[in-house]
């Protein structure tokens, strides 16, 4: 292929303009049966990438990035960056099942949309700013405290839990980037969904589960508690009131049906009632919440909790309990930045 055009492709993250085609020598007539025969691929009007380029994003799950350069290269504004939702698909964050997907940036200047994405006016200071696949997009933190203002209160709190979980982030920076905020409108939901985020919740539903037990008026437990028997792990638990033997596991259809460590579910299954059972045998109490749980049957969930901490009591002194790896994953679900 041109050598100037493969050029241009690789200095504008998969795309090039219109111009850059012709710019490297391309007839402008060839263009169009150049895309009608499958040779070019249109991403947007007057952007385009190579077939072999879109089809390896789309087995990655990651057209967005190409979708996210084209409008870069459309829109020539070297000081727009890539923002809230598409800054969330880039960062991969954990992302609302109903989000749009339109391109999203922020730029200091200028407010326009047009088809398919949104440039919103705001600050945009360098320490907010980053790289991520060579493109320049705003930071995790600020990213979660922009989409904060528009997404729900639970679909903010399930993105921060993750990025807490791996490591990726700290408390102490969410609260900073919401307090950058603090005079923009929407802030207030931004501030209480992060101040709500901690650390040890490893999937939504935990993150779910947490939320809506709190917001049923119970104590905030601990997360990812380790009981050990001796110098014997008998298993992490999702969560656990402090001082208390209740404990709370959360259960999604994955562990079973796409078992880790190359396990059948029945195995997966097996493994799980020994553990029950040796919870039981130290004097641990627990109730078992699955996603559906969260909805109709949670008051009768909350009731059982409430019943079994007025109980009293407390582990068994053949037992210890601590928080396993300070909350954070054993492996990552996305790498850290460096």
């Amino acid at each position: 292929m041109n050598p100037r055009l493969l050029a241009a492709l690789r200095r504008h993250h998969g795309v090039f303009a219109t111009a850059d085609a012709l710019a490297s020598g391309v007839d402008r007539n060839a263009i169009g049966p150049l895309l009608r025969q499958g040779s070019l691929h249109r991403i947007r009007h007057g952007v385009m990438t190579l077939p072999r380029v879109w089809d390896l994003h789309a087995a990655r799950g990651t057209t967005h990035h190409l979708e996210c350069a084209a409008v870069l290269r459309r829109l020539e504004r070297p000081q727009s960056v890539i923002s809230h939702t598409s800054a969330a698909r880039l960062h991969g964050l954990v992302l609302p099942g109903d989000v749009d997907q339109q391109v999203w940036l922020t730029d200091p200047e200028q407010y326009r949309t047009g088809r398919g994405y949104r440039v919103l006016e705001a600050p945009v200071p360098p320490s907010e700013t980053t790289v991520v696949d060579g493109l320049p997009v705003t930071t995790l933190t600020r990213t979660l405290a922009d989409v904060g203002r528009g997404w729900s209160f639970v679909d903010t709190v399930v993105a921060a839990d993750d990025a807490l979980a791996d490591g990726r982030c700290t408390r102490a920076e969410l609260t900073a980037a919401a307090m950058s905020q603090s005079h923009w409108v929407g802030a207030g939901k931004t501030a209480r969904a992060l101040g709500a985020a901690r650390v040890g919740a490893h999937s939504p539903h935990e993150t779910r589960s947490r939320l809506a037990v709190v917001g049923a008026g119970l104590p905030e437990p601990l997360l990812q508690v380790a009981v050990w028997r001796g110098s014997r792990l008998v298993g992490v638990l999702d969560f656990l009131f402090e001082g208390t033997p209740v404990f709370g596991d959360c259960d999604g259809r994955v562990k079973v049906e796409d078992p880790w460590g190359d396990r059948t579910p029945a195995e997966v299954i097996w493994a799980e009632k020994i553990r029950h059972d040796e919870m039981l045998d130290l004097d641990l109490l627990g109730v078992r919440l699955k996603p559906a749980d969260l909805f109709a049957p949670l008051p009768h969930k909350v009731e059982r909790f409430r019943e079994l901490l007025a109980r009293g009591g407390r582990p068994s002194d053949h037992c210890r309990l601590e928080v396993w790896n300070g909350g954070l994953r054993r492996q990552p679900r996305v790498a850290r930045a460096s």
